[in-house]
């Protein structure tokens, strides 16, 4: 929702094309009939929309229309054009070619033994079915009338279930930001579809003020998501960026009056909640004047929209407490071993090449939130052996291995799929790809692709950082081990990831530098 689509200086005759009214293709080989049918519905209105024409004068200019409009509300369809049955392709290519079961279908024909009614109906998925003679003017109005009506309602529960079905998915995957943002494009949608559609809408909010401990009953700190609308985007911005003058206003009242502010052309409604102030829904361009049931409408779906979505965002704050609790975690362990960045570089090091390979975005998330506990085990090894500044001897080497099954040790009973993750990628991520590997010696695929990947993200962080027994490698001396160790110490694929985007990889080193150096990774 814009600045230049609220508040445009569009003329009438401009808004009557862009945004009211119907589309309706006339399909004949007779420029007559055009003409007539034109004339005929000339001065048409439903629900203040105009009729807008479009001519085809054979069966395969009708298809081509249809491929480059898919919002045609009804065609008038000629049964014989080019060849006997031209009509009739034309419907079949409609509805299992271009699959467009919306349009509404009145087939006419000027030689009904042609093509018999009652085979039509039967063997078409048609609407209607006239003879050109039967079709007077008045009888034209009304079959189109009819016929609009049918449209209308076919597109409104089209729209309820678009709606609806973003609103399911968004519930199957609360965990993903794009839920939060399928969860307020469902529940707009929803909304504007119990109108019978509107041009622009909108859900306005200050639950993202509150998470950030600003004051919610600061009409400057409400911000908007763009759920619909022809410059529709993802973007969250300031409400005083993205209205002004009399809807702001009405945005103040609504929230002032706890109740919805009707306009001519809009509507503001309130949205209760269990936390002050609530949030608002707003919906422009709306179709037709709204009655008292319409307004019911709107009032129940406001007065529980708001709980809906505050439990999406109390989903999403637990997963990112849960995330800075692990995080926090891994940072406390490796400042009382190291005092380093490592964990913060192996989570991102970790996110961009499970990405890069191809993972996806959810397994991608319960890597992220399980790598800082990917070397827990070290708690238990002795610390002047972890900070030990010369070559460790053979029996300190052994003692260290054991962090791998300490750490699974400590992790495995649980049964939440991110500690489980964690318990595997600390015991697997000293695994080699040909078996060379500890603790158990596993080689190839038999080792987890998480704990593949956090096997390439953590020696390459070690050979690019400082240790208290080395200094950092060069990048160029870096590419070359991993080349030397490809299909031996590490999957070849990753390797080949690594090595295709190093320097997005070198990014994160100088992004996140140790301040204290030390450590044994």
């Amino acid at each position: 929702m814009s600045d230049d689509f609220l508040f445009a200086d569009d003329s009438e005759e401009e808004i009557v094309e862009e945004r009211n009214s119907w589309k309706i293709l006339v399909v004949d080989d007779e420029p007559e009939v055009h003409a007539v049918t034109k004339l005929a519905l000339s001065d048409f209105v439903f629900q203040d929309k105009n009729l807008e024409f479009l001519s085809a004068h054979s069966g395969a200019e009708a298809k081509k229309l249809f491929m480059e409009h898919d919002d045609i509300a009804v065609v008038l369809l000629d049964v014989v054009m080019e060849t006997d049955d031209a009509g009739l392709k034309v419907a079949e290519f409609i509805r299992n070619e271009a699959h467009n079961h919306f349009t509404r279908i009145i087939l006419r024909t000027g030689q009904p033994g042609q093509a018999p009614e009652k085979d039509v109906i039967v063997n078409y998925d048609i609407n209607d079915y006239k003879s050109k003679t039967e079709l007077t003017a008045q009888k034209l109005f009304t079959v189109v009338i009819a016929t609009l009506r049918s449209y209308r309602d076919i597109i409104s529960i089209e729209e309820s279930r678009q709606g609806l079905e973003k609103i399911i998915s968004a519930s199957a995957d609360l965990f993903s930001i794009h839920s939060l943002e399928s969860f307020i494009d469902g529940i707009i949608q929803q909304l504007s579809s119990l109108l019978g559609g509107t041009t622009d809408a909108a859900y306005i909010t200050s639950a993202l003020a509150a998470a950030e401990g600003k004051s919610k009953n600061d009409i400057s700190e409400f911000v908007v998501f763009t759920g619909k609308g022809e410059q529709a985007d993802k973007r969250v911005r300031p409400l005083e960026e993205v209205v002004e003058g009399e809807v702001l206003e009405s945005c103040k009242k609504a929230l002032r009056s706890r109740e919805v502010v009707y306009s001519d052309d809009y509507v503001v409604a309130y949205c209760e909640s269990n936390t002050e102030p609530g949030s608002l829904l707003y919906l422009s361009g709306i179709p037709r004047k709204l009655n008292q049931n319409d307004k019911h409408l709107i009032e129940i779906f406001a007065n529980h929209v708001q709980i809906a979505f505050e439990n999406v965002l109390l989903t999403k704050d637990i997963e990112d407490t849960q995330k800075e609790i692990l995080e926090r975690i891994g940072q406390a362990m490796e400042c009382q071993l190291s005092g380093g960045r490592h964990i913060q570089r192996m989570t991102v090091l970790c996110e961009l090449l499970a990405r890069e390979y191809g993972l996806a975005k959810e397994e991608v998330d319960v890597l992220k939130l399980a790598v800082p506990l990917h070397d827990i085990g070290k708690l238990r090894v002795p610390v002047e052996i972890l900070t030990k500044p010369s070559a460790l001897t053979q029996e300190e080497i052994e003692i260290v291995r054991e962090h791998a099954d300490s750490g699974y040790d400590m992790l495995k009973d649980s049964q939440k799929p991110i500690i489980r993750t964690a318990a595997l990628l600390a015991r697997e991520h000293h695994e080699h790809w040909d078996g060379n590997g500890y603790p158990r010696g596993l080689k190839g695929k038999e080792i987890n692709i998480y704990s593949r990947i956090a096997s390439v993200a953590d020696v390459y962080d070690a050979l690019r950082g400082t240790r208290c027994y080395k200094e950092p490698w060069t990048v160029e001396k870096v590419i070359e081990k991993f080349q030397s160790e490809k299909g031996k110490q590490f999957d070849p694929d990753l390797v080949d990831v690594l090595i295709q985007n190093i320097n997005k990889f070198e990014a994160i080193i100088f992004a996140y530098p140790d301040s204290v150096t030390g450590g044994t990774e």
